[in-house]
């Protein structure tokens, strides 16, 4: 589970984004089943998961062959298989970035949002370089990048409505119901919902259950590849721009 240190993160990222903490945190809790770093040789990095299949078509046609033979790429989805742990994970991008940097990094998800390297352009990067960075940075930075997608994608409404079936078809893919990605959130988001009821009435002066609400209305699996993302749906005003500016004071 999340330490303290990263959920107070992620409340404060919700409240510029006018949602329930409840709902960004359980997003962050499947997507990275409750870590927020791995120690890879002594130093925290986000986490990543790899797309084989992703790299395969990203590549020229020389190193698409010199990746296939050295395991790191195949046409199909899932003949690349992650190793288990997150140092195995780094040192296999490691090697794929050998054959093809800017390719590799595309073909990673990275951080608690798990978002697709590939969708830098369309997330207002400069580079794929740039997108790496933010998740590398620390916890904000990895926020900054799940937030920025979850605007882009227009399912802010999504998440005010609790609809979690919309919100796991934006943000998970076509396929999400094969691993119930739409029950998982529904269930860490009454998990911590119950948690908060519980803390808010413990505290003095605290507001009476429900209305605490009303202030601020595993598998990891990969945000949707890019071409199955859904066109924003409408313009959500300002809140994007308060996010960046609070999270880049702290």
């Amino acid at each position: 589970m999340f330490t303290q240190e990263i959920i107070d993160e992620i409340r404060a990222a919700a409240r510029s984004l006018g949602i329930e903490a409840e709902a960004l945190l359980a997003i962050a809790e499947v997507e990275s089943g409750g870590q927020a770093y791995a120690r890879v040789d002594g130093r925290n990095e986000p986490l990543i998961r790899f797309e084989g299949h992703y790299f395969d078509r990203r590549l020229s046609t020389v190193n698409q062959i010199k990746a296939r033979a050295l395991g790191l790429s195949a046409p199909a989805a899932g003949a690349v298989a992650n190793p288990r742990t997150q140092e195995a994970r780094w040192r296999l991008l490691a090697r794929a970035a050998e054959i093809d940097r800017k390719a590799a990094y595309e073909s990673v998800s990275w951080g608690v949002g798990q978002v697709m390297g590939a969708h830098w352009a369309w997330l207002d990067y400069a580079n794929v370089d740039a997108l790496v960075a933010e998740a590398r940075s620390g916890i904000a930075g990895q926020i900054r990048l799940m937030a920025g997608y979850i605007d882009k994608a227009g399912l802010t409404a999504a998440l005010r409505d609790r609809d979690w079936t919309a919100f796991a078809r934006g943000y998970n893919g076509p396929d999400y119901r094969k691993n119930g990605y739409h029950t998982k959130i529904a269930a860490a988001y009454g998990r911590y919902k119950a948690s908060s009821e519980i803390a808010s009435q413990s505290r003095p002066g605290s507001l009476p259950p429900g209305d605490a609400s009303n202030v601020g209305k595993n598998i990891s699996p990969s945000v949707a590849l890019p071409g199955r993302v859904s066109e924003p749906q409408s313009a959500l005003g300002g809140w994007w721009n308060g996010l960046k500016a609070m999270l880049l004071r702290r």
